[in-house]
């Protein structure tokens, strides 16, 4: 598969995945849950570091150019 495509669908991939986390944030802090609250921040860390690889990914390709 050609690494523009893979990494354009992994950054589709993570904002589908920021919608569902804005969700389950909101829930936590409304349910006042900590481990939940937790949960939902550990995985925004993860959604930022998958953004920064896509983004890497497609910077790269333009480079090879």
């Amino acid at each position: 598969m050609n690494p523009k495509i893979k990494a354009a669908f992994q950054l589709a991939s993570v904002l589908s995945g920021a919608l569902g986390l804005r969700a389950s944030f909101r829930e936590a802090r409304h349910k006042n849950d900590k481990l939940a609250l937790a949960d939902a921040i550990i995985t925004a860390l993860g959604l930022i570091t998958g953004t920064a690889l896509a983004v890497r990914a497609l910077r790269k390709g333009e480079d090879d150019k």
